[in-house]
């Protein structure tokens, strides 16, 4: 349920209104804008008196929310979310762009890839430390050493990093983390979600091979329930019956879940392809459909990379992709 309060209500007559409805064993959020201020209610609203409340001369309107994510939806929070990751600003016409490689596999390569991406104007560099693997044997991340390797990386450039979380256990590891990404195989660790609802960072949720929008948001919807407000939506491509890349990316994703939720929307057109030569095209159709950021794979050598050099670009390449990405945004922003 959300009450929509008359411009110009005062402070006091808000406050004695939120105090009422949190008596009554509900969660209150508030989102102001310039001339609204809305009040979303989660919990068991049905115990409000939907008349009672619109009766009051400081309410405009009540409106049930339909739908079962509450917290992300937009209807609670009518102006899109900007994510702060140090001086970066995502979301709210805020552009993002995110490099780096799939692995972090030594300090020379992730300092060489990370100087190369800021050249080229990325703002957050991006590399695994744990990684999932489909194949036990494949190569998992360096863990523990590949944090402190990105942690290198950024004292040399000063760009903040992005980096996945697979268990909760690690998670102590992570104070020093910028961005957290949970990865599409962890969408639905609900409890990890939830932990991740208690930290104070950023949080990049990405969308399963196999999940719908809905199920994205009702993720999104627990860390935010949790205490999160943090989190942006990664669209990476979901697996379909085409059989000549990796997965399909989803495009289409990008204005429904702008219709449908308030937070950034970042596009891995990497992961999604599989295909370093599809990544340009893809990334460029992203931005022009309205993505606050790319999340984009970049390695100095990726015929050698130990994970996914199929589908990362080289830094000549990114260089040019980050120039026409610009072009493709002072068009569309």
């Amino acid at each position: 349920m959300i009450v929509v309060l008359k411009h110009g209500t005062s402070p006091d007559r808000q406050e004695q209104l939120i105090h009422w409805l949190k008596n009554l064993g509900l969660q209150i959020h508030v989102s102001k804008g310039e001339s609204y201020t809305v009040l979303g209610l989660v919990g068991d609203t049905s115990r409000v008196d939907m008349d009672l409340v619109g009766s009051l001369d400081i309410v405009d309107a009540v409106k049930r929310v339909s739908e079962p994510f509450k917290c992300c939806n937009r209807k609670f929070h009518p102006e899109d979310t900007v994510v702060e990751v140090g001086d970066v600003k995502i979301g709210g016409g805020h552009f993002a762009m995110i490099a780096g490689p799939c692995s972090v596999e030594s300090e020379e390569q992730i300092v060489a890839v990370a100087k190369a991406v800021k050249a080229s104007g990325a703002d957050l560099l991006r590399g695994g430390a744990f990684k999932p693997r489909t194949s036990p044997y494949d190569f998992a991340g360096l863990k523990a050493e590949g944090l402190e390797l990105l942690k290198i990386a950024r004292a040399e450039t000063g760009l903040p990093f992005v980096t996945e979380l697979m268990n909760i256990m690690d998670l102590d590891l992570f104070e020093d983390v910028d961005v957290i990404q949970v990865g599409a195989r962890n969408m639905q660790n609900f409890d990890l979600l939830r932990e991740l609802g208690k930290v104070d960072k950023p949080i990049l949720l990405k969308r399963g091979l196999a999940n719908t929008l809905k199920e994205l948001l009702m993720s999104a919807e627990y860390i935010m329930a949790s205490g999160n407000e943090q989190v942006m939506l990664c669209e990476r491509g979901i697996r379909t019956f085409s059989d000549y890349t990796r997965n399909t990316l989803d495009l289409s994703a990008v204005p429904m879940l702008r219709e449908l939720s308030h937070l950034p929307i970042i596009v891995d057109p990497s992961h999604a392809t599989g295909i370093a030569r599809l990544v340009p095209p893809m990334a460029l159709a992203a931005t022009a459909a309205g993505a606050d950021g790319l999340i984009i794979e970049v390695h100095n050598d990726p015929i050698h990379a130990l994970c996914d050099g199929a589908q990362s670009l080289r830094p000549e390449e990114y260089d040019k992709l980050a120039a026409k990405v610009r072009s493709i945004r002072g068009v569309v922003a």
